[in-house]
């Protein structure tokens, strides 16, 4: 389970704990590089392959040759990422990022978003939790996460706004992105794949910032389309998320493995 930008495997709490109390999964919910948590990582400027790099060698510490892998924006492009290398059973993006080449116009809005945030950030950088206090910060605050400001909690929200001032990978990923290019393994996906919209999304908000998905992905891509939520649905709507998820990779079951087959 990737996360998205600016925040840290802590988004996926709820989903990860109901998806391994299932009894079905090992789950894996890394901090990526550059983020709250996650490792500083092997190069100052940063981008989804690198991020995959990472994400990769934790893979082979684990012992992972493949995975289902899930992730939501940053997360879901390093997904998609990862699925090119070979490393995917099955691959869903939520709100995915990175459906663009290096000069399309969508790719310097998703920019622009962010980095008109800089005085955002740069306050919860210098106030902590005290920055919720201020004059329309819960409102502010729900904008790139949810569809509604109520729809996060208290501990959500002050979650976020330390993941938010703990992540040099805000300015180490949007310098390499002005030049880099987006999604260049998406022909190579050769694994089921499931794009998953939000329609309250305000971040990379369906159709505009996934025509690239739908015209590259192969055949058989599953889309689904998630009703009243916002561009981090694991926040607002965990039960919902895990359904979906859990719903796709059951039709898509991954091989037993040696000891449950001598087992059975």
């Amino acid at each position: 389970l990737l996360h998205p930008f600016l925040l840290s495997q802590g988004v996926w709490e709820t989903v990860a704990r109901q998806l391994a109390d299932t009894g079905r999964y090992e789950v894996f919910a890394p901090t990526m590089p550059g983020h709250n948590g996650g490792p500083r990582g092997s190069h100052w400027l940063l981008s989804a392959p690198v991020l995959a790099d990472a994400v990769e060698q934790q893979m082979d510490e684990l012992g992972w040759d493949t995975a289902h892998i899930v992730g939501n924006s940053l997360g879901g492009w390093v997904a998609f990422e990862l699925a090119g290398r070979g490393r995917a059973r099955t691959v869903t993006g939520i709100a995915p990022a990175g459906g663009w080449t290096r000069w399309t116009i969508a790719k310097f809005e998703v920019i622009t978003k962010f980095l008109s945030a800089i005085p955002v950030w740069l306050t919860t950088m210098l106030l902590g939790p005290r920055a919720l206090r201020l004059p329309l910060a819960r409102f502010l605050a729900h904008l790139p996460l949810s569809a509604t400001p109520d729809a996060l909690t208290e501990p959500q929200l002050l979650s976020c706004l330390d993941d938010v001032s703990h992540c040099p990978a805000y300015y180490r990923l949007l310098l390499k992105t002005f030049t880099a290019p987006g999604l260049t393994r998406l022909p190579q996906t050769t694994v089921p794949a499931h794009l998953v919209n939000c329609n309250k999304d305000r971040v990379v908000p369906a159709p505009r910032f996934t025509r690239r998905f739908l015209s590259q992905l192969p055949p058989g891509l599953r889309v689904t389309t998630l009703p009243d939520v916002g561009h981090v649905p694991m926040l607002e709507a965990p039960g919902l998320v895990t359904e979906v998820i859990t719903d796709f990779l059951e039709e898509h079951p991954g091989p037993l493995r040696a000891v449950d087959s001598a087992a059975g």
